[in-house]
């Protein structure tokens, strides 16, 4: 058995690793097997999100990569984003988006290479980052299933985090308005 192992060397939440493993290993089984809990599979046919890491930065599923294709490379998953993730994870809580949880890690890696993503590409035109439109949201959104929410909550919360963290563009309607307030105990939520 061991001759049909491959040795892979890679970054893994800023920690280099080797390890030997079979090519057809999964990165989403890797990086469990490795602690990262916040790496989770639901469908096992790449249409939940629950299994998105970082790879080089940019956001996969992890269970649709084979460990042959990881070597040399960066992989990032939640664990080695608690910092970036706080300000997004407090957006859901506020929001009331956190039912059972179980979908949010992906979610939430989703939206931070987003947001990499749209301050990457403004930084390489010379220009300020602004917010996603409704449509731009949506499309981050879709591959991320979520069986509890509704995605109602989802949807302020990003919004929320998006006026957070974007300036909206100047004399145009397609920034994102911010979320309203989060109701206070008693309150309704219009």
């Amino acid at each position: 058995m061991s001759q049909n192992l491959i040795e892979v060397t890679l970054t893994l939440n800023g920690k280099n690793v080797t390890a030997r493993v079979a090519p057809d290993t999964t990165l989403y089984t890797f990086v469990r097997e490795r602690g990262c809990a916040s790496v989770k599979c639901a469908c096992e046919t790449t249409n939940c999100g629950l299994c998105t890491v970082w790879l080089d930065g940019s956001a996969v599923l992890s269970c649709a990569i084979p460990m042959a294709r990881v070597n040399g490379r960066e992989v990032t998953t939640l664990e080695g984003l608690r910092e970036e993730s706080a300000a997004f994870a407090r957006c859901l809580a506020e929001e009331g988006s956190e039912q059972c949880g179980f979908c949010s890690p992906g979610l939430i890696m989703n939206v931070l290479a987003m947001e990499r993503e749209i301050r990457e590409r403004a930084a390489g035109q010379g220009v300020e980052p602004t917010a996603p439109t409704d449509d731009e949201l949506n499309a981050y959104l879709a591959g991320n299933l979520c069986r509890c929410t509704g995605y109602e909550g989802q949807r302020r919360a990003l919004r929320r985090y998006v006026a957070e963290r974007f300036a909206p563009a100047a004399g145009t309607d397609q920034a994102v308005s911010p979320a309203p307030a989060t109701a206070t105990a008693g309150e309704e939520r219009a």
